[in-house]
């Protein structure tokens, strides 16, 4: 793995698990759901929700692009 691939892994994971952790709060407080389902509809609210991140070889060398279903561009980090 390269330098830019590890930081877009890391990238993702902080923003799944920030997003995880809001969302198990959220559901647990706000819903009357209990056991597995909580963790569960976190996973996929935090999947869903949270912005991709990946590393890709160009002409000008490698490069770190964003993608989020809340922006319509596919965005250049760095």
């Amino acid at each position: 793995m390269t330098k830019l691939q590890v930081r877009a892994f890391l990238y993702q994971l902080g923003c799944f698990a920030c997003l995880f952790i809001l969302a198990r709060f959220l559901v647990e407080k706000y819903t009357d759901l209990t056991g597995f389902w909580v963790p569960f509809i976190a996973f996929v609210i935090g999947t869903f929700l949270s912005p991709k991140f990946q590393a890709v070889k160009t002409n000008d060398g490698e490069k770190l692009f964003m993608k989020w279903v809340f922006s319509k561009n596919i965005k250049e980090i760095g």
